[in-house]
């Protein structure tokens, strides 16, 4: 699969490639949602309240992947007990704070739109079942999407499992599908069953980190991403 660059997003080649694609796959956070600044500033709070500390970059690292995942890359050397605490402590923190992670400008239009297109669309996201129902309520955006699997449910990323599970349920083939996140893990999970994907760089990675997974397409902004599957 070629990538393309950004300033022709909005070729008629381009265009014509996505029209086809009648499933919208989006991951969460840092891809439909500001929330980034959030989870850093919260794993920052849990780990510092149990004795640890990592940096920024290191906590973008592992956005995508499931909070007990990335919880035991970034402190290996915690007990079973602390990953557990730290988990809780992250939890407490960023619920009571999670009115300040609001959709990226643009994105909410855009759902709108497409779903005025006919496209199904559906959400794939590293987050527990019980905090995506949470934001999904609170943003009043459930009515979008026709499905939405949670890492939970699935297992995390980049195993394609919520991916598979989504096309199962819509009845459609990956070739009908294209996937949109902002991390990696989010690229590799596309990439192993070969789906259609684009790297958005306004959110966790940097853009030459997404490049090196070789999305199908790859955007600088929610302005573009817009263009690119809306036309």
């Amino acid at each position: 699969m070629g990538q393309s660059n950004t300033n022709q997003s909005a070729s008629l080649s381009t265009e014509s490639r996505l029209a086809d694609k009648t499933l919208i796959i989006f991951d969460w956070d840092g891809t439909l949602m500001d929330s980034i600044g959030l989870i850093v500033e919260s794993m920052h709070v849990a780990g510092e309240a149990h004795g640890f500390q990592t940096t920024d970059q290191e906590v973008k690292d592992i956005i995508g992947l499931s909070l007990l995942t990335s919880i035991d890359i970034l402190y290996p050397e915690a007990t079973a007990t602390q990953k557990l605490a730290i988990e809780t402590s992250y939890t407490n923190y960023y619920i009571p704070n999670s009115h300040r992670t609001p959709f990226f400008q643009t994105i909410e239009a855009m759902l709108q739109t497409l779903q005025q297109q006919g496209k199904q669309l559906a959400v794939a996201t590293g987050k527990k079942r019980r905090g995506l129902d949470r934001v999904l309520e609170v943003s009043n955006s459930a009515q979008y999407f026709k499905i939405t699997r949670c890492a939970d449910e699935s297992g995390s990323k980049p195993n394609p499992q919520m991916l598979t599970d989504i096309l199962e349920h819509t009845q459609k083939n990956i070739a009908d599908a294209v996937f949109i996140g902002d991390s990696i893990y989010d690229i590799q999970m596309a990439s192993q069953l070969g789906m259609t994907s684009i790297a958005v760089n306004y959110g966790a990675a940097a853009s030459d980190e997404l490049a090196a997974q070789q999305p199908s397409y790859q955007v600088e902004s929610s302005e573009e991403l817009v263009e690119l599957l809306c036309g």
